[in-house]
């Protein structure tokens, strides 16, 4: 059983203790989500795996959140940052501007690339190295701007 999976389950476990109905509700909704992704695929996911679901689920509630305020439902927008806040717990440590400009430059380096063509290659060599740790959408307006 992979480590997040067992952090989880752990919080789970002190959420009910302490009585936290929200913040165990949203533990239980992302055991939901990792548990549907195991049974659709039929396997046993890792943490790497484990945390890409964990980054799409503080995504949609990000989006949502933008979307619930644009509407005027400001009491919707905040049980959607709530969300994303509890699940952005389970996330690495996000990466410094410094270090994504020093991952970038190797990055381009790396692959040799030379211009617009070539940010699918950075891109690549990029996403598992910054997996949770960055905002891939921002990155990639980085990268670009870096190769042109």
């Amino acid at each position: 059983m992979s480590t997040l999976k067992e952090r989880l389950s752990a919080d789970m476990k002190t959420a009910m203790r302490a009585g936290e109905k929200p913040r165990l509700a949203v533990i239980r909704m992302l055991q939901a989500a990792i548990k549907q992704r195991e049974i659709d695929e039929r396997v046993e996911l890792d943490d790497a795996a484990c945390l890409a679901i964990v980054e799409k689920q503080v995504k949609q509630r990000r989006d949502a959140a933008t979307q619930y305020r644009e509407g005027g439902r400001v009491e919707l927008a905040e049980q959607e940052d709530f969300e994303a806040g509890v699940l952005a717990e389970y996330l690495p440590q996000p990466l410094s501007d410094d270090e994504l400009t020093a991952l970038i430059d190797e990055g381009i380096a790396e692959t040799g690339a030379a211009g617009m063509p070539d940010m699918g290659k950075v891109m690549s060599w990029l996403k598992p190295r910054v997996a949770g740790r960055a905002d891939m959408g921002a990155l990639s307006g980085r990268v670009r701007s870096r190769l042109n």
